[in-house]
């Protein structure tokens, strides 16, 4: 069991901190890179996911005219532990939808219905929603009343229904961020570190992980969509 919090403004600090600090700790479940532990290039995406997250609870405060809505589960038993978090995007011109940007429960509190406690407070609101997961997660979200809808890169994108909402769903731009000069000394750091060699493997490793996880979504999509449409050529059917 977890309490459920819904915030429409930024939430205090002590829960903006523990928020962050799971994004460090996870980072890997909650990047569309998925990038490994073992990758030297992993402290990179540490301070760059967790800088994204930030700049989306700070736009929270309506500065930068994007709608940011954030729901957060704390422990019953210490209401000041946070044990989940999900960060989602209304979208404009439909009050009915909205996208998740990011989302991530404490390993210690997994499989105890927190992620589905938060998505179901979320649909509540928005029933028009919408996700990207990895293959592998896209049974647990269907359990939820997700259905696959088509492939965005490396992930699954799932809608509550068999469409995306045409309204327009503002995102904040992340990409200064990774050329930031913050993140500019981290790469030198870890050049330093783990040398040059090193690192372009690293790169490769992530670009060759990456394009699997990309022929994985695209492949798992075509034969879903294949089979509920009742289609047995090759072809991806056109998606809307």
């Amino acid at each position: 069991m977890s309490t459920i919090t819904l915030f429409q403004t930024p939430p205090p600090e002590p829960i903006k901190s523990q928020i962050l600090q799971m994004v460090v700790d996870y980072v890997t479940d909650i990047s569309m890179v998925a990038i490994a532990p073992s990758n030297p290039l992993y402290n990179l995406y540490q301070y760059g996911i967790g800088y994204e997250v930030h700049l989306y609870l700070d736009a929270m405060d309506g500065s930068r005219g994007i709608p940011v809505e954030l729901i957060v589960a704390s422990d019953p038993q210490d209401p000041s532990t946070v044990i989940g978090f999900l960060l989602y995007l209304p979208v404009k011109d439909d009050p009915e939808a909205c996208a998740v940007a990011y989302m991530g429960v404490q390993a210690s509190h997994r499989r105890r219905g927190v992620a589905r406690a938060m998505v179901q407070e979320m649909v509540g609101r928005y029933p028009h929603a919408e996700l990207a997961c990895f293959v592998a997660k896209v049974p647990y979200f269907e359990a939820m009343g997700f259905q696959v809808v088509g492939a965005r890169g490396p992930q699954v994108l799932m809608n509550t229904r068999d469409h995306g909402s045409s309204g327009l769903l503002a995102v904040l731009d992340v990409a200064p961020i990774y050329n930031s000069v913050e993140v500019r000394q981290i790469h030198a750091y870890l050049l330093k570190q783990h040398g040059k060699k090193a690192m372009v493997d690293a790169e490769k490793q992530r670009d060759r992980h990456l394009d699997q996880m990309t022929r994985q979504a695209q492949a798992f999509v075509r034969e879903r969509l294949g089979e509920a449409t009742g289609l047995n050529s090759g072809r991806m059917p056109r998606l809307v």
